[in-house]
């Protein structure tokens, strides 16, 4: 039977701690293509985990990017082949479904030992043994403040920066529509303990390769709008001729910033794991708009602001059908308001 805890410290499952005060060679997972909030509490939750004494190892499939490279333990991180099956508990952090853990997690090898799930996501599946899930948190690194209080252990710089990499990248910088008291205070005491917001910010969010701008200025022209929806294909042929190989496009935060959008859409080309097209998508919604429930729908997840999902077919194929979906979400959101 899974267990799912609450997201205040005070009532964290006694299961959940004695987990991870008892284990002592554990595996800390985040999700593929990793952003801020999955660096900063796959690199925090080994911190912790070292201090609790455990021999820790951080893994994740796809590459840092090169923006949070510079967060304390981004360098120990290893892929997929150092990854083996003797561990006694394996951490999810910020992963809202099994599969978002791409080649680390293998049901084959893995499957005995006990999972617990860290995550924000509203749309988590709930698919670990033990299962925290904090929707009202704005990021897993939010939950991990009150994580520490709870195992009685100090925020130090090392910690903090982490933490508060993924609160700052999540938020924006403190501007999402979840960004509230309980968000402010959490960044306070990070401060409190060291972590640099300015730098932090700068590293994170202000910091682009010029191959980035070489790509939008390819995908850019493309743009288009209707029914208060924006969207642009990205093309592998692009992000080649950009000089791009992995890492996220970072669109999606732009083009909702269009007076006319409510809802944005990036619809990136790749190639499945079956050697056919497939196509990631990334949404992004204003307030009182959902594109969490848009993802769901098509085997993804995230939140009403901000959400994403990987569908198998070619952009001509895909993009048409989904921009449909968003289109009616829009209305939704407009019936409601």
């Amino acid at each position: 039977m899974n267990e799912d805890v609450s997201s205040e410290a005070s009532a964290i499952d006694e299961a959940l701690l004695a987990g991870l005060r008892n284990s002592r060679h554990v595996l800390c997972v985040s999700h593929v293509a990793p952003d801020g909030d999955a660096l900063g509490s796959l690199t925090g939750m080994g911190h912790i985990m070292r201090r609790l004494g455990a021999t820790t190892t951080l893994a994740l499939q796809d590459e840092t990017p090169a923006e949070l490279k510079f967060l304390p333990g981004a360098a120990d991180i290893v892929g997929p082949k150092q990854i083996t099956d003797a561990y006694d508990l394996i951490i999810c952090l910020d992963a809202s479904s099994v599969d978002r853990m791409g080649h680390i997690y293998r049901s084959e090898a893995h499957a005995h030992i006990p999972l617990f799930v860290i995550d924000h996501h509203i749309t988590n599946t709930r698919f670990g043994h033990i299962n925290w899930v904090a929707p009202d948190c704005a990021a897993t690194c939010q939950m991990l403040v009150y994580l520490v209080d709870s195992l009685g252990l100090p925020l130090d710089e090392t910690l903090a920066t982490c933490l508060l990499t993924g609160l700052v990248t999540d938020t924006l910088c403190f501007r999402t529509s979840n960004t509230n008291a309980r968000v402010m205070e959490a960044a306070m005491r990070l401060m409190s303990a060291g972590a640099n917001l300015s730098d932090i910010t700068a590293r994170a969010l202000n910091r682009r390769s010029f191959n980035l701008f070489k790509l939008w200025g390819l995908v850019l022209p493309t743009v288009q709008l209707d029914e208060g929806v924006i969207w642009v294909h990205v093309r592998r042929a692009q992000t080649k001729a950009a000089g791009m190989t992995t890492g996220d496009v970072q669109l999606s935060s732009m083009l909702i910033t269009a007076n006319e959008a409510d809802i944005s859409a990036v619809f990136l080309e790749k190639v499945a794991e079956n050697g056919g097209p497939a196509v990631e998508c990334s949404f992004r919604a204003r307030p009182g708009f959902n594109v969490g429930e848009v993802a769901f729908e098509l085997g993804g997840g995230g939140h009403p602001p901000a959400s994403g999902c990987t569908i198998q077919g070619t952009i001509e194929e895909v993009a048409p059908r989904v921009v449909e979906l968003l289109k009616q979400a829009r209305r939704k959101g407009l019936a409601a308001s």
